[in-house]
């Protein structure tokens, strides 16, 4: 059985109704029924940071009520937490030399956490395709959710 660790925005997305790219995340979601999902504790900050950013949602909630929407959908069925039981410099060790700016350096972490745990690290960022091209050993690590 596959188990997605879903990446911040991912995880953003599927949580919150008026995100743009939310029935994007909910028609993949229901295509994974057979599949586990993942979340890990950078995710999951990454989640509270972003859903209470007035900047994101004009009409942010709290922190507080971002942690309680997230503690209620970790509590899903398939749900599965991930601790963060590889250092930065192990996770990213296999994409060291490919990492070409900071905006790689987070994908590169999770892509390598998800390989620590034989998982696949599923994302809407189509970037993280130059840290594993389509030939790579790494490319059945990630999957590239299409944007509607």
């Amino acid at each position: 059985m596959n188990v997605f660790l879903l990446d911040t925005n991912l995880l953003v997305a599927l949580l919150w109704t008026n995100h743009e790219q939310h029935e994007a995340a909910r028609y993949w979601f229901r295509s994974q029924r057979r599949s586990e999902w993942a979340t890990c504790p950078f995710t999951q900050a990454g989640f509270v940071r972003i859903s209470s950013n007035p900047r994101v949602f004009p009409e942010a909630p709290s922190p507080a009520k971002a942690i309680e929407v997230l503690e209620a959908n970790l509590r899903h069925p398939r749900h599965r937490f991930w601790e963060d039981d590889v250092s930065f410099a192990q996770a990213v060790a296999p994409f060291a030399g490919l990492l070409r700016g900071y905006q790689q350096v987070t994908d590169a972490y999770l892509l390598g956490l998800a390989m620590h745990r034989g998982g696949i690290l599923a994302t809407f960022d189509a970037s993280i395709a130059n840290l594993v091209g389509p030939k790579s050993s790494f490319s059945g690590s990630v999957e590239i959710l299409k944007s509607e």
